[in-house]
């Protein structure tokens, strides 16, 4: 690689570059990172921070747009850098109002991210991971093997993504149409802590994404050792994929439970830093016709749930074709809701969104690949551009 930098007093030259290496992306990077990212360019702190804001409070895709750095330095970020988010492959629209976007990766892979409007807010559910090691059985996703870590870039572009479509920027104060964030699509957020933590701190950032940590929701099937320092490091809101009241059952229906059982799991919930009555962890828990939808085993989630501040979502079953369960009925939802209810705990049962584009809780699994498994079965070769 060859490089030459000219700098006079505070005015930058062109910077020009010869290399058959990428340009770098700046997405993902925090001020400190954008810092040592343009070493070789000597550009000083307080232009580093414009950089940042231009970046992350503006959402600006082209380094021209930044007013005020100098031409120079410009024309320096458009030769050697640059400001890549994932792109939407495949956009898909519920007829609830639903939006689905299978997003494309620079190597070519792809993750789903689902935004979901409600008349107060409108929730986007991010991807971690491409697939998900974790196999639970009720879970599409979980039929996609674990492919790799998402990078922060990927997981803060998920985010940058749903604001360029419903054209939030600069990063909005009022009402919004990305209000708050769930880590609740493919994958398992804390076995990519590193990347998750630093995504949710730029989204977090008041000089930049701005979106505040209690409109932020961390999804975990049980991955007991991150999940305190997950509170202690970031303070947002935690959920558990829990799902079984016996460690037999939940030993089939969320296998980490091997690992990690329902007493430790527990454990660590009790220690949540900052949870208490107005800021209770959530218990998802899906309902599956004549597996976990008793009376009885809705008491025994009331023991289990004894001295920590709770609330209980009610998920009924999302199918997919050749799904190994069933839904429980309504009548039974509704009879395991009015126990939990009558102990105290607020139980809402989540009501479906996206079923139709396959965008509902424990249905997302690369669109692509459910297609070419189809056309597998039925003989036809899709071919990949």
């Amino acid at each position: 690689m060859k490089q030459v930098v000219y700098f006079t007093n505070n005015s930058y030259m062109r910077y020009m570059m010869e290399s058959t290496n990428p340009k770098q992306n700046l997405i993902g990077l925090n001020v400190p990172e954008l810092q040592e990212a343009l070493l070789s360019l000597n550009v000083p702190k307080y232009r580093v921070q414009q950089l940042y804001h231009w970046i992350y409070y503006h959402g600006v895709r082209d380094f021209g747009a930044m007013a005020n750095l100098p031409k120079d330095l410009r024309e320096a970020l458009t030769a050697g850098f640059s400001l890549d988010r994932p792109t939407i492959k495949i956009p898909q629209v519920s007829l609830d109002g639903t939006q689905k976007w299978l997003l494309s990766l620079s190597d070519g892979n792809e993750v789903e991210t689902v935004h979901i409007p409600e008349k107060t807010r409108g929730t986007l559910c991010v991807s971690s991971q491409v697939g998900c090691a974790l196999s639970c059985k009720f879970c599409h996703t979980g039929t996609q093997t674990l492919v790799r870590n998402l990078t922060v870039a990927e997981i803060v572009g998920q985010f940058m993504v749903a604001r360029d479509v419903f054209g939030e920027w600069p990063a909005p104060a009022g009402n919004r149409h990305v209000s708050n964030v769930v880590m609740m699509g493919m994958g398992e957020p804390l076995y990519n802590y590193d990347n998750v933590k630093k995504a949710l701190t730029l989204i977090m950032d008041p000089q930049g994404l701005d979106l505040a940590p209690r409109r932020i929701t961390l999804s975990t099937s049980g991955v007991v050792p991150h999940i305190v320092q997950c509170g202690n490091d970031l303070g947002v809101s935690l959920a558990i994929s829990l799902h079984a009241v016996t460690n037999e059952l939940r030993n089939v229906l969320v296998p980490i439970n091997r690992k990690y059982p329902i007493d430790e799991l527990l454990t660590a919930c009790k220690n949540y830093p900052g949870t208490n009555k107005s800021n209770r962890v959530t218990f998802e828990y899906v309902m599956l016709k004549g597996i976990n939808d008793s009376p009885a085993e809705a008491r025994e989630l009331i023991r289990l749930l004894k001295n920590i501040p709770s609330k209980i979502n009610l998920i009924p079953f999302n199918p997919w074709p050749n799904a190994p369960f069933e839904c429980s009925s309504s009548e039974t939802i509704g009879v395991f809701s009015a126990i939990l209810e009558k102990a105290g705990y607020a139980s809402p049962v989540r009501r479906p969104r996206g079923q139709d584009i396959f965008a509902a809780c424990g249905q997302l699994k690369s669109l692509s690949q459910r297609l070419r498994k189809s056309n597998e079965k039925s003989g036809t070769l899709i071919q990949k551009n």
